[in-house]
């Protein structure tokens, strides 16, 4: 049958519907994060479980191969190696604020650096950070990004989707139990990260300026379940480039 060419430019004229896109999914918030707790025969040991924390055995890669060690006690800081790796180890009481003039010159070098875990044979690949830079790796639009920011009080773990809650929605993700920093627990919050952002590629460290650099290098072996096996692929530190005095006028 022939239409008319009337009937032909009014089929021809008719707009068509707008097609309306599918709504956005609203991603889930993350679930709260349990805690780890000892088990006996008779179940979960009830005896002091507010302030026992079950322990953990760090594991990582090894030390690297060729580094120069800088041995950090104090505030008198060590002169860099001219070239090739550098490897920190530091006394008990060494704070991430008395070494922020070295870490300048490492990540203003472009300097491979490694930190030495204070209780084994191990050592953790830093990608150095200061604040601005910190910033523009938050605003990358990667999935994940991972955050542990790390106080006296505890772990908190933040990517974004917002914080990973603990058992008290307004504390740290991960408390300190008893004095203790709760590394079975942090680890188990890495799983659950990882596991909903399997391709972010690093996870970065936000120590407070008073936390010493053991308790820092602790804190990073729970990336680690393996000595060539890890949960994210590079860890960064955020540290706090010293302040330059403006001169006086």
């Amino acid at each position: 049958m022939r239409l008319s060419p009337l009937l032909v430019l009014l089929l021809c004229g008719c707009p068509e519907k707008p097609t309306t896109p599918p709504p956005r999914q609203t991603p889930k918030p993350l679930e709260p994060l349990e805690r780890v707790t000892a088990v006996t025969d008779a179940g979960p040991d009830e005896r002091d479980k507010l302030y026992d924390v079950v322990p953990f055995t760090p594991v990582g890669p090894p030390l690297p191969a060729g580094a120069t060690t800088l041995k950090l006690d104090g505030d008198t800081m060590p002169e860099l190696p001219a070239n090739g790796p550098i490897l920190l180890t530091a006394s008990e009481d060494e704070y991430l604020v008395q070494v922020s003039g070295l870490l300048e010159k490492i990540d203003d070098g472009k300097r491979e650096v490694w930190l030495k875990h204070p209780d084994a044979d191990i050592a953790f690949k830093l990608k150095l950070r200061d604040a601005p830079n910190f910033q523009t790796w938050i605003d990358e639009p990667v999935p994940g990004k991972l955050r542990v920011i790390h106080r006296a009080d505890g772990f908190e773990l933040q990517t974004n989707l917002g914080k990973l809650p603990g058992g008290d929605p307004n504390g740290p993700t991960v408390p300190v139990r008893g004095g203790q920093m709760d590394l079975t627990t942090l680890q188990r919050g890495f799983v659950r990260i990882q596991s909903k952002f399997k391709s972010a590629p690093d996870v970065c460290f936000v120590p407070s300026f008073g936390m010493t650099l053991h308790q820092i290098a602790r804190a990073m072996a729970v990336n680690y379940v393996k000595p060539d096996s890890a949960f994210f692929a590079e860890t960064c530190l955020i540290y706090p480039r010293p302040v330059v005095p403006k001169p006086k006028e």
